[in-house]
């Protein structure tokens, strides 16, 4: 099962797409799959259902500072290799979709009741989230194996 494949997976079980993405990556990358969904959890629907940063986006970012990330404050080299990394994904992601920022990628507003129910109704968790994922994925792949 590919990465994408995997996340796409998880988030049609009912993960948040921040969740779907950083648990697809993180058992290779150190992090449990169980402590992945834990910590990706409050990142769903635009950062705590906000409608800010896209969920798939905050989990792929997760996921390149487990790959590349500093673990010591002196490394500057690490810290702007990680920020490359960002810049370059957000490049590719709004180059496919658009936009980073969820309420604009769904066209509502999950952070009131009446966008989430619109949501709902437009099937926006089944048509657009799930190919946000997967294009989420599909750029991790290719910036992990550079």
């Amino acid at each position: 099962m590919t990465n994408a494949e995997r996340a796409v997976s998880n988030f049609k079980k009912g993960f948040s797409c921040s969740q779907s993405v950083l648990s697809a990556y993180g058992p290779k990358l150190g992090l449990s799959r169980a402590m992945a969904l834990k910590v990706a959890g409050a990142f769903g629907g635009g950062m705590g259902r906000m409608g800010s940063t896209c969920g798939a986006v905050t989990g792929s970012f997760m996921v390149i500072g487990l790959k590349y990330g500093a673990a010591r404050v002196e490394n500057l080299q690490e810290k702007e290799k990680v920020y490359g990394y960002v810049r370059e994904f957000v490049k590719r992601f709004t180059s496919l979709n658009g936009s980073i920022i969820c309420k604009e990628l769904l066209k509502c507003d999950l952070s009131t009741m009446e966008g989430v129910q619109t949501a709902i109704e437009k099937q926006l968790f089944v048509t657009v989230c799930p190919k946000l994922v997967q294009d989420a994925t599909n750029i991790l792949d290719q910036l992990l194996s550079s």
